[in-house]
């Protein structure tokens, strides 16, 4: 049983200009390498944390609607928790990426136009139990197994031109 509770509704979402705003994060961390003569820095790899989708096949990175109630940096780590049940440390903005939702259009946004603002956060703790553990697994997968696994176009361009540039420019310091 799980102590926390996922946010549900509408009523707090925020939206600009015809756009439902959103919030997420690629969840990261590094595995010790067990092959031989492996050049990743250090001899570590980095996986993502993906998570399943509730609508379908394919696999996610969680996200979901910024409220008004909280700063995009607070929705991202929350969804985070309530998705795929982990914490960490909040890191940079990978990037912002337009969608169109076909689940969540309503009178603000009848088209379903969505811009998330994705991050990067390196994983501290997996928690046993979170609020939607009943409806998604969670996965940890290398980059090239989840650019292969991922449902949505723009999610794949979050972890390709978004996370990959960034971990290469900045998130290497991390493993030092």
């Amino acid at each position: 049983m799980c102590d926390l509770i996922a946010r549900t509704g509408r009523l707090q979402q925020r939206y600009e200009n015809g756009c439902r705003l959103v919030a997420g994060c690629i969840p990261f961390r590094y595995r010790i390498s067990e092959e031989v003569g492996d050049d990743s820095d250090c001899g570590k790899v980095v996986e993502v944390l993906m998570i399943s989708s509730s609508g379908g096949p394919g696999l996610l990175f969680p996200k979901g609607g910024w409220e008004n109630d909280e700063t995009v940096r607070e929705a991202a780590a929350r969804e985070a928790v309530e998705e795929a049940g982990v914490r960490g440390i909040l890191l940079d903005l990978v990037g912002e990426y337009e969608f169109k939702s076909k689940t969540h259009q309503d009178e603000f946004c009848p088209e379903g136009l969505c811009k998330a603002a994705m991050y990067a956060l390196y994983v501290k703790e997996e928690l046993d139990s979170w609020p939607e553990q009943e409806t998604r697994s969670r996965t940890w997968l290398t980059i090239p197994e989840a650019v292969e696994n991922c449902r949505h176009a723009w999610m794949k361009c979050a972890l390709e031109d978004g996370f990959c540039k960034w971990h290469q420019d900045k998130g290497h310091e991390l493993i030092q």
